[in-house]
């Protein structure tokens, strides 16, 4: 199993415009194959931001990779995160995780 996971740092006040985004986005997950899930977490709230994660767990890296190479992908990421309310601190940050036990 892969674990893909974008860490977002948010700033104050966007934290419900980002998580919004998230609910009505148009993932186009469902049916690519070697997905399992996804989920978005909430973290932790300094003076600045607030710490947010995309969460997918897939069959393998290279079912990943390959929803990464599809149009599928290119569709669902047209927009870039070009919220106008969402305020980011800073580029999100990809983490890649394969499973050991």
């Amino acid at each position: 199993m892969y674990i893909a996971m974008n860490r977002f740092k948010i700033a104050l006040g966007s934290e419900t415009a980002f998580e919004e985004m998230w609910k009505n986005r148009d993932s186009r997950l469902d049916g690519v194959p070697g997905f399992i899930e996804f989920h978005l977490l909430r973290g932790n709230t300094t003076d600045t931001h607030t710490l947010f994660a995309t969460h997918t767990t897939w069959e393998s890296e290279a079912a990943f990779i390959a929803w990464t190479e599809s149009e599928s992908f290119k569709q669902s990421h047209a927009r870039g995160g070009g919220n106008a309310d969402i305020n980011y601190v800073s580029h999100p940050e990809f983490e890649g995780f394969e499973t050991v036990i």
